[in-house]
């Protein structure tokens, strides 16, 4: 998969839960005028908006910033398994070669080497586990984070706008949806102004980028 979509796809999938339910009855029409779809909308019907995920992922700040972080940890993991890899190939087949050329001086000693390639082997297969565990842990963060601070941003965006359901599009995943529906635009600029005014989150953020 490529490097740039592989935390896309996680992140897509939580974003798509997302659907806000308006706190206000469904049936009772706000007086001020609305930017989206306000002049469709009848009394008794459900006001409907949606965000296009794809432009979430690609313009939220917050999400631009933990990708960078999470595909430089997948590298790093990539780059210390391939070095382990490479060492317990090269051990390998000069416990090969030994074996071919009578090398060993004893069947002892044969014995234990090749004992010392199953632990590393197996020491190898432990820190991938281990690596993967780690990365798939801090995905799993980010994913929450993304997922919370999308919810709170459209909990404080629909207290003026009052649609009945904010939904997201994903793809294909809305056969068709008139673009007087869409929000995305206000949605995103939004959640960046909110990120750019929390300094706390900008600076957890370059924390994480900094390890390892």
């Amino acid at each position: 998969m490529n490097k740039k979509n592989l935390f896309r796809t996680m992140a897509i999938a939580t974003v798509a839960t997302l659907a806000l339910s308006s706190c206000n009855d469904s049936n009772k029409m706000d007086d001020k005028p609305e930017k989206v779809a306000a002049q469709t909308a009848t009394p008794g019907s459900l006001r409907i908006a949606y965000v296009e995920v794809d432009s979430i992922m690609t313009q939220y700040e917050f999400c631009k910033e933990y990708t960078k972080i999470l595909e430089k940890r997948q590298t790093n993991v990539q780059n210390e398994l391939a070095g382990q890899e490479k060492n317990l190939n090269a051990a390998a087949q000069n416990f090969q070669n030994k074996l071919q050329n009578n090398g060993f001086t004893s069947e002892q000693e044969a014995k234990n080497q090749q004992a010392a390639l199953q632990r590393q082997q197996e020491n190898l297969l432990a820190t991938r586990d281990r690596l993967a565990g780690d990365l798939q842990v801090e995905t799993e963060k980010f994913n929450k984070a993304l997922h919370d601070s999308l919810q709170h941003y459209l909990d404080l965006y629909n207290k003026d706008k009052k649609f009945s359901m904010i939904i997201s599009k994903s793809g294909d995943n809305i056969l068709y949806a008139d673009k007087a529906l869409d929000i995305t635009a206000e949605v995103v600029a939004g959640l960046n102004k909110a990120y750019k005014s929390k300094p706390s989150e900008k600076t957890e953020a370059k924390t994480e980028e900094k390890k390892k």
